[in-house]
């Protein structure tokens, strides 16, 4: 899954689009990468982000959504846990709705998305994005995300969206320190009891750079490591800024955990 940022406040600058031109033209080049989605958002969730009106995201996001649909052949998600957004936007042509706050901040939302026959992303998140890294907690992370996301695939399919259109986010960096995250990641595994795939956000994240001690721009390599593990562990989606490099990293793991030959 491309990511597409049309917020100028995203923690990865290489990655914003500051018109339509850009957005299509990166759109064109991560579909020749391989690209299987492209998640598209005009409101940043990095860490200690303020929100926008429902009217500024929708201003920023319909135009280019609009516009994008007809141009490529992939789904497009659109990032946002807004109803009133991802009606727009479904109306508008995209297909999934990646809500970082796993339908649970507005009842309306799942009905919204099962009404005009989406797909969701459900992501668990601690907080809001402007106080989530403040001090997050948990009792123990594996279990107490699993049980919030398995409550949220129950109010997906209990409003209609169909079981198949389901996805999971962990969240890795919502309300998450640095050992939360890796303790994710290291069971990514027990998610497989929600019977969902698994998406997984954790392009240039912040863990890879305490890690690293590297900036956002210089933490492909990480990326890459986070991602095959990620993957051997049972991720089926990986959102990343890089979508060729991951492809690549990703298509060799398979071959050596499958035993494929040339």
């Amino acid at each position: 899954m491309g990511i597409i940022n049309i917020s100028t406040d995203s923690f990865y600058e290489k990655s914003q689009c500051h018109s339509l031109d850009e957005v299509l033209a990166t759109a064109e080049r991560m579909i020749r990468e391989g690209a299987d989605y492209l998640d598209l958002g005009a409101e940043s969730s990095r860490p200690g982000s303020k929100p926008i009106s429902d009217q500024e995201e929708m201003d920023k996001l319909i135009p280019v959504v609009s516009s994008l649909v007809k141009k490529v052949d992939i789904p497009v998600s659109v990032d946002t846990y807004k109803p009133a957004v991802a009606q727009e936007a479904l109306q508008a042509g995209a297909k999934i709705i990646n809500d970082i706050t796993g339908l649970q901040k507005s009842s309306e939302m799942a009905e919204v998305v099962s009404r005009l026959d989406g797909g969701v992303i459900i992501m668990h998140m601690q907080g809001t994005p402007l106080t989530m890294q403040e001090n997050p907690n948990y009792e123990n992370v594996v279990n107490d995300v699993k049980k919030f996301l398995g409550k949220s695939v129950k109010i997906a399919e209990a409003a209609g969206i169909l079981p198949d259109r389901i996805v999971v986010d962990p969240g890795i960096g919502f309300g998450k320190n640095q050992k939360h995250n890796l303790d994710i990641l290291n069971n990514l595994e027990q998610f497989a009891e929600l019977k969902k795939p698994i998406l997984l956000g954790i392009s240039r994240k912040s863990f890879i750079g305490n890690i690293l001690n590297l900036p956002p721009e210089e933490r492909l390599e990480g990326s890459l490591a986070a991602s095959v593990i990620g993957v051997c562990k049972g991720g089926s989606i990986l959102r990343t800024h890089d979508v060729n490099a991951t492809r690549n990293a990703v298509k060799v793991a398979e071959a050596i955990i499958h035993g494929e030959s040339l």
